[in-house]
């Protein structure tokens, strides 16, 4: 109780109300500390709110493998491809794209797989923490899922699942009718699949995000709609300074802008080399022909079955933060979930969505305090995997904010590793 008493007179900012800086605020009022979420958008209005809704505690590759390139012309060549890149923005891209090779060497792939199990093996049992038992098994479904292959290389299928298991993640290489034996409504286009029997899904990040922010506001969480112009460190802490005009001090701010977190670490000393890669999604109907997310390695997207029908979800594409959607992204994606799934052959998509992801070219996030000032901490830059990890983050998160000691070594994530 003396602990929680103390950190009541501390005031903490959190700049970005994704699900990062949700599970932050959570984290931080759980601990005690008086909470204030600033986000120009709203709660849960850019990126989260239309994520796959997977829990992908088994990607603890990185992106940057040698093994890509190989195939990066013909999947940049290919205009419904997982890949592409907007001609006009591909010089402002060059750098992030030299950093993701450099990427590639041996010796830091292994760095980055270890870094990146750490944070997914401790990302569902984080959840359940921040959550609560009851509110886990009501919001995240933990059935698994799979990865479906449209050939019969079953060495190479093995290979893979190999991998996965010398990583720690648990798996299992289903062959023919075992895959539908768990997926009934899977086409026989599909040969095999590797089953990853501990990961989760929501069926509606976006409601995720409200539940956790409902059960924050219920414990003092204000939320100001405004967006942060500066953030200035004195004496006292740090200085809120925001667009609006106003100025507000707090004894430490959390920065949890995913792909919007440049001119503000730019601003703090820091030159972070983060990119978007944009992803959508589409929606059809039919949200109970799959129990679980099934991602497809031949076509690398993923369906996911969700309250409102299957959320069709995936590919990437370089074009920035002000480039105009291009629908036929998530629209496209319909023609390849029809050679997987059964029942949707007459299907139109229903709505489409892109959404900005905070990508580094090492595939880790920045998750420190700023070297210089223990009253800045970062929280952004999780790439695919910011649902994943948003609760160990926040877990982290308060740890840094409490002065404690971190449940994981942080120096992979420090914001001056670049």
């Amino acid at each position: 109780m003396w602990r929680l008493s103390m950190q009541e007179k501390q005031h903490i900012a959190v700049i970005g109300a994704g699900i990062i800086g949700l599970c932050n605020s959570k984290s931080l009022t759980d601990a005690g500390f008086s909470v204030t979420l600033f986000d120009e958008h709203g709660i849960a209005e850019k990126c989260s709110k239309g994520n796959a809704g997977h829990f992908a505690t088994e990607q603890v590759f990185p992106l940057a493998q040698a093994s890509l390139l190989p195939k990066l012309p013909s999947m940049l060549l290919n205009p419904k491809g997982a890949l592409i890149i907007d001609w006009l923005y591909l010089f402002k891209a060059l750098p992030w794209f030299t950093r993701f090779l450099i990427n590639m060497s041996k010796s830091k792939f292994s760095a980055h797989i270890k870094a990146l199990r750490q944070l997914n093996e401790a990302s569902l049992p984080a959840y359940k923490n921040l959550l609560g038992a009851e509110n886990f098994k009501k919001l995240i479904h933990v059935d698994g899922s799979l990865l479906t292959f449209e050939h019969e290389d079953f060495k190479l299928a093995a290979s893979m699942a190999e991998s996965f298991r010398s990583n720690g993640v648990a798996v299992e290489h289903l062959k023919g009718e075992e895959v539908f034996l768990l997926e009934p409504s899977l086409t026989k286009n599909i040969k095999q699949a590797l089953y990853f029997t501990e990961v989760g899904h929501s069926v509606d990040p976006y409601d995720l995000c409200q539940a956790i922010y409902k059960m924050s506001e219920a414990q003092g969480l204000v939320f100001k709609k405004d967006k942060v112009a500066r953030i200035v460190p004195n004496n006292n802490g740090v200085m809120i300074e925001l667009v609006s005009g106003s100025k507000h001090q707090f004894a430490k701010v959390v920065v949890s802008t995913g792909a919007w977190s440049k001119p503000l670490a730019r601003q703090l000393g820091f030159k972070v080399p983060i990119d978007t890669e944009r992803g959508y999604h589409a929606m059809v109907d039919n949200s109970t022909c799959l129990k679980r997310p099934v991602a497809s390695a031949d076509r690398q997207f993923i369906i996911t079955p969700m309250k409102q029908g299957l959320r069709l979800a995936g590919t990437v594409e370089f074009a920035g933060l002000e480039a105009a959607e291009n629908m036929t992204r998530a629209t496209m994606l319909l023609d390849h979930a029809k050679s997987l799934v059964n029942g949707i052959e007459k299907q139109t998509v229903k709505t489409t969505w892109m959404g900005h992801r905070p990508s580094l070219p090492d595939s880790l996030p920045v998750l420190n305090t700023a070297p210089n000032n223990k009253n800045i901490v970062f929280a952004f830059g999780h790439q695919h995997l910011g649902l994943t990890q948003a609760a160990i983050t926040a877990q982290i998160v308060s740890q840094l904010c409490l002065g404690e000691e971190t449940s994981i070594d942080l120096t992979p994530y420090r914001i001056d590793r670049f």
